[in-house]
């Protein structure tokens, strides 16, 4: 809804003696926040914050629970209330009048409520876990309630949700679609706490914790002030914005490692070395039967070009293309005209005046794909300029493609929806405004194991970033990254294992984080594993452990707390052990790795259990200078405690037993 007609509407209901029934009813939809409507949960024990629209000036009363209070709006029309705390309970009635305009919402519950965020395996629906028709069917709980926020993008913060969204009390009709790492989790914790739970899924497939994290928090961390300079530009100015961005994506491919002087393949007179002639069905590269290709992840170039008659080109123009898998960066005659993350979607990208001319016009789109099947969608003719007049010009010359391979990704354009900068905050975290919340479930990093040494100053900085949201103390739950991928043969550097030390790091050092472990769940060839009930079950445990104070339970499982030198072998100490560590396939715990300094050089050490130690003896003179316990994309690991609870993935360095 625009500004204007939402004032429009606004006004007329308030105003006007003879409004009609249905323009009430619009009003008073608009006066409350889409967050509170009928089926809410409202956190408990804590102020309340309640908030909306109405027209400027105005006089504002909130009643709940036998308390109201009275606001009024400001010269734009935004007012804000605040309600004292209320104990766990309900069902209540929340009315909300603002001179002839009211709106009672019903069924609200007090209790807590939980913020579940992150990408792919946070989104994973119930109907995709194990044994879900039976959880599914078995999936009445009126007093769990799940909100989905809508899947929007922004490059400024937004103030409302940008679809319809309603609370709605969990069934076996609205589990199915929702989060199963939150259900789940929400599930288990309300047979210890019993309140009714408040469940909002925020969660895109494929994002990075860039895009969840506000651009003052990002310009904190550094490196990203070209980016996020692009993204302000990209806010009053898109083209532009994409012009600028497209130079700095060109100088990237110019002082990438393996850079060749003088290869700019965007540029229409870009020379015709490495281009072959592409199958005339596009379609994935995977599938065209060239061996380099088959199973490549990475960039590949494409070329054509479309002709013109002077008529057609002195028209306004957009560039349509046909779904691509993952990210492109198009360049018409040389300019950057659009980049895009989102797998088996298509673009559509304006193209600035006097940019076409006459004749052959040149279309280079470099596309990016790090998992599965990449390339631009077939047929060719999918592919065309749209002119203003309506016609459509199919890109006419045969498409050519060039591979490019390296390991460095180019830097994503930062209004991408899931791979950019701020841009997840913006559509869906900033929408929730201060809302009442017990706590924060994150499951996320699989999209930045590409550069894992970094996340650990990202998690921490979105912390921090949505706490001064949410609330300072918020307890932050974070899920750490399941195993993906063939097991190792031999000590290997992993992004993965980076990730989910980071993760480990950062959840340690802060009293109000805790750490869910997932990494004997994992599946070496899904990268969404299905068992998201014992995950649900760990978080829950966290929780009772770090959220509500219970220490009669541990919050996960055995931790290693340091790793010393003794004798000629080392000694590592474990925490929150129940019973005695145990092994599971083997005499002794596999996959523990000793090191130099810098990891440079590892090797496989042999370990054997001493109550709740763990002793390492290396092949080696020396014993190295750090051990690391699972260190791999998809690692073995056997190390668990009487429980059944495992020890998760670690990197500690070694001291010398005397100097403790």
């Amino acid at each position: 809804m625009n500004p204007g007609t939402w004032w429009n509407g606004i006004v007329a209901a308030t105003l006007a003696c003879c409004a009609t029934p249905s323009m009430a009813q619009d009003a008073a939809t608009a006066l409350l926040h889409p967050l509170f409507q009928d089926h809410a949960v409202l956190q408990r024990d804590q102020p309340i914050a309640v908030w909306g629209r109405a027209a400027p000036g105005t006089a504002v009363s909130v009643a709940l629970a036998g308390r109201t209070v009275t606001t009024r709006a400001d010269p734009g029309g935004r007012w804000h209330a605040t309600l004292p705390p209320t104990a766990a309970g309900g069902p209540y009635e929340m009315s909300v009048r603002a001179g002839q305009v009211t709106r009672v919402v019903r069924d609200v519950q007090m209790g807590d409520v939980w913020l579940c965020s992150g990408q792919s395996n946070m989104e994973l629906p119930v109907w995709r876990t194990l044994d879900a028709a039976s959880e599914i069917a078995a999936a009445t709980h009126p007093s769990i309630r799940l909100f989905t926020v809508p899947k929007a993008a922004a490059v400024t913060p937004q103030h409302d949700v940008q679809a319809p969204a309603a609370w709605q009390p969990a069934s076996p009709d609205t589990v199915r679609e929702f989060s199963a790492a939150c259900f789940y989790f929400a599930r288990e914790l309300q047979q210890t706490v019993n309140v009714p739970m408040g469940l909002i899924q925020a969660a895109w497939g494929g994002s990075r914790i860039e895009a969840w994290t506000s651009s003052t928090a990002l310009r904190t961390q550094g490196g990203m002030d070209p980016a996020l300079d692009a993204l302000a530009v990209y806010a009053r100015d898109p083209a532009a914005a994409t012009r600028r961005w497209g130079r700095h994506w060109q100088q990237w491919w110019t002082t990438r490692e393996g850079a060749i002087a003088g290869d700019a393949p965007w540029q229409p007179d870009a020379g015709g070395t490495g281009w072959q002639d592409a199958p005339s069905t596009l379609g994935a590269w995977e599938r065209w039967g060239v061996p380099a290709l088959s199973d490549y992840n990475g960039m590949v170039w494409y070329r054509t070009q479309v002709t013109l008659t002077a008529a057609q080109a002195a028209q306004g123009a957009r560039l349509e293309l046909g779904p691509v898998d993952e990210t492109d960066m198009t360049w018409v005659n040389g300019v950057a005209v659009g980049s895009q993350y989102g797998p088996g979607q298509a673009r559509s990208y304006p193209l600035p005046a006097g940019l076409l001319h006459v004749g052959a016009n040149r279309v280079v789109i470099n596309v990016l794909d790090t998992y599965g099947d990449g390339g631009l969608a077939g047929p060719a003719d999918a592919h065309a300029v749209h002119l203003d007049d309506g016609t459509r010009i199919v890109l006419d010359a045969p498409w050519q493609y060039r591979a490019a391979p390296g390991a460095a990704a180019p830097p994503p354009a930062p209004w991408q929806a899931a791979a950019g900068l701020s841009t997840l905050y913006n559509g869906m975290i900033a929408p929730l405004g201060n809302y009442g919340m017990r706590g924060m479930l994150w499951y996320q990093g699989e999209s930045n194991t590409a550069d894992g040494p970094a996340y650990a100053a990202k998690l921490r900085s979105l912390r921090e970033d949505w706490r001064s949201r949410f609330g300072a103390r918020m307890p932050l739950l974070v899920v750490q990254l399941a195993g993906y991928g063939a097991p190792p043969v031999a000590p290997a550097e992993s992004g993965w294992a980076q990730v989910r030390e980071a993760q480990r790091r950062v959840a340690a050092e802060d009293p109000h984080s805790g750490l869910a472990l997932a990494i004997d769940v994992g599946d070496a060839y899904d990268i969404h594993p299905p068992n998201k009930q014992v995950l649900g079950r760990r978080l829950a445990r966290l929780a009772r452990h770090v959220v509500y104070g219970d220490r009669t339970v541990d919050p996960s499982g055995p931790t290693a707390r340091r790793a010393s030198r003794l004798q000629g072998a080392v000694r590592i100490v474990f925490d929150d052990v129940t019973g005695t560590l145990v092994t599971t396939g083997a005499n002794g715990p596999i996959g523990f790795e000793l090191c130099d300094a810098e990891a440079r050089h590892c090797t496989y050490a042999d370990a054997v259990l001493d109550g709740r130690e763990v002793v390492l003896r290396s092949p080696q003179a020396a014993p190295g200078a750090r051990v690391r316990y699972c260190w791999a994309d998809g690692p073995v690991c056997t190390l668990r405690d009487s429980r059944g609870a495992p020890a998760g993935p670690f990197d500690l360095s070694l001291t010398n037993a005397e100097d403790r």
